[in-house]
Formats: C-alpha cells, sequence, structure tokens
C-alpha cells in the first residue's frame, strides 16, 4: 500500500504536455518544501530524540549531505563521460530515484518494526507513512518529468523506487531488536540526502524562473510543502 502511493502521477497522464511542462515547476517547488519540511519537522527531531548522542547524530546528517555530494559528483562524470545514453536525463532525477528510495526502505523498516511491537501500532504506522508520502511523491514524480524522463518512465522508476519499502519491513523483521538501531542509524543520514537534493538541486532550478508571478507560486507551494508536513505532526 506504501508502495502505490508512489503512482499518484498517474493523473499526470490526463494532462497536456504542454500544461504540465508550463507548472512543473510548481510541484518541484511542492517537493522543495516537503523535502525541507520531511528533513527538519520529521526526521531529525526522531533522530536526536532516539540518539543520546546529539553529536553522532550531527556528524551522520552532514555524512548524508556529503555521499549525495559525492554521487551526484559520480553522475556528473558519469554523464559528460557518455556518448548518446540518456544524455538529456538532469542528474537531480536520479538523486531523487535513489533519495526516495533510502526513505521508503527506512519507512518500511519502521512498520516492520511497529508491527513487532503489536498489530494496532503497526496499522496507525502504516496509515501515518501512507499520509506522509502523498505530498512528496507528487513531488519527486514532478523532479523526474523536469529531469527529463517521460510521464510513464517517471511514473514506473517512482514506483520501482517506493518497492524499496518492502525491502525495509523483510529486514527489520529479521533484525528484530537491531532493527531499531539501524533505523536510529539511517534517519539522520536520509535526512542529510534530503537537504542536499533541495538545496543543490531543486532550488537552483526554480531560480531559472524570472517572472514575479510563477515566483510568488513557487514561494506558496514550498510554504504548502513544508506545511503538509508539519501538519503530519498531528495527524501522526
Amino acid at each position: 500500500m506504501v508502495s502505490l502511493v508512489s503512482l499518484v502521477g498517474v493523473f499526470a497522464l490526463s494532462l497536456k504536455e504542454e500544461v504540465l511542462k508550463k507548472y512543473v515547476f510548481v510541484f518541484i517547488s511542492l517537493a522543495v518544501g516537503a523535502l525541507l519540511g520531511d528533513a527538519f519537522i520529521h526526521l531529525i527531531p526522531e533522530a536526536f530524540e532516539n540518539s543520546p548522542n546529539s553529536t553522532a547524530v550531527s556528524l551522520l546528517i552532514i555524512l548524508g549531505v556529503f555521499v549525495f555530494f559525492i554521487f551526484e559528483k559520480i553522475l556528473h562524470w558519469h554523464h559528460h563521460g557518455e556518448d548518446i545514453e540518456e544524455p538529456a536525463i538532469h542528474p537531480a532525477g536520479k538523486l531523487i530515484l535513489l533519495s526516495d528510495g533510502v526513505h521508503n526502505f527506512i519507512d518500511g523498516a519502521i512498520i516492520g518494526i511497529s508491527f513487532i511491537v503489536s498489530v494496532p501500532i503497526g496499522i496507525a504506522t502504516t496509515i501515518a507513512v501512507i499520509l506522509h508520502e502523498i505530498p512528496q511523491e507528487i513531488g519527486d514524480f514532478a523532479v523526474l518529468l523536469h529531469s527529463g524522463y517521460e510521464r510513464s518512465r517517471a511514473i514506473w522508476l517512482n514506483f520501482l523506487s517506493a518497492l524499496s519499502a518492502i525491502l525495509g519491513v523483510l529486514i527489520a523483521f529479521a533484525l528484530q531488536g537491531a532493527g531499531e538501531a539501524f533505523v536510529n542509524l539511517a534517519l539522520p543520514i536520509a535526512a542529510g540526502g534530503f537537504i542536499y537534493v533541495a538545496v543543490a538541486d531543486l532550488i537552483p532550478e526554480l531560480h531559472k524562473t524570472k517572472e514575479a508571478k510563477y515566483s510568488l507560486l513557487q514561494i506558496l507551494a514550498v510554504i504548502i510543502g513544508v506545511g503538509a508536513m508539519l501538519a503530519l505532526l498531528y495527524l501522526e
């Protein structure tokens, strides 16, 4: 169910391509807000709450930023070194697939751990994760489109990335008690990855829009993305 949320991009198949391209920046702005909101409102506070060593958590967040920086460097080297293969695909698209895959994996592990505690807690956690995923998956899909993927391929790749949640559940069941320690280690790294993608890749793309009307729409969409993640605190 959590993985199927990634298919929200199907609604874009009904839109005309010129309309989608004209307003895709609004959804990218939503992705910026959702990524930053998720990192600073959900992942980082939870990481600090679950760890007695705040310095270690801070270093892991920086590690997450650094890992995604290195990964993007590798993508750029590969991009400039290739002749024909996917020359139009921007590295931001691959970064969003990686960051979303890591995030969904962690979500799956959290769901698995919750079900180990009790079935009611597991169900409540699953519902919270689904609500959490909807605004982010819409933004992720927009980033894939903006990066050069065709609509049908963007939907498919986003779904494959979301399937990592199943792997997270299975590993949580396999690790049992040790699964929580693994999640606590992965949370700040994922947060660092989200911050990097939002700040280093997506915000510079938004600056390419110069018109005041569209810039105001961008700001509003970022606020909505952050607001959605803030509202989820009360739903969870």
